[in-house]
């Protein structure tokens, strides 16, 4: 079974709000490879808007397996680590990346190049752990 955000406590589920999160994937020597990224927690699922000529989504595409480490800024003891399959949707009408936008007032398709195109990816959790080392 496939867990979800809802199976688990809602100490750590604040964080599903935050501004920004740590994604790695893996590069084709199988070394991590990290990004800060943009996400959206919708409908109970993390989604993020990316770029194919981006690096980070050419390794998912070749690999589907990521982390994606959600910090507490106020508090750097506590976090939300979700392993997951990466599971890469287009979005060839920028209908998520729109959706994405009404969380950061900034359209995330203005950085992209004449030809690029975007898509919709929805981590599949396959461990999903709420740390808090702050006692």
């Amino acid at each position: 079974m496939i867990p979800r955000m809802s199976d688990y406590p809602d100490t750590h589920l604040d964080l599903l709000d935050a501004q920004v999160a740590t994604l790695a994937t893996l590069e084709p020597d199988d070394q991590p490879q990290l990004s800060e990224i943009w996400f959206l927690h919708d409908d109970g699922e993390i989604r993020l808007s990316l770029n194919t000529a981006r690096r980070k989504t050419q390794n998912l595409i070749a690999r589907d397996r990521c982390t994606l480490l959600i910090l507490d800024l106020a508090n750097p003891m506590r976090y939300l680590e979700v392993r997951a399959r990466a599971r890469i949707d287009p979005d060839d009408d920028h209908a998520f990346a729109a959706k994405l936008h009404g969380k950061y007032g900034a359209d995330v398709a203005a950085y992209d190049q004449p030809g690029d195109r975007r898509v919709a990816v929805t981590l599949e959790p396959i461990r999903i752990r709420p740390v808090d080392m702050s006692g």
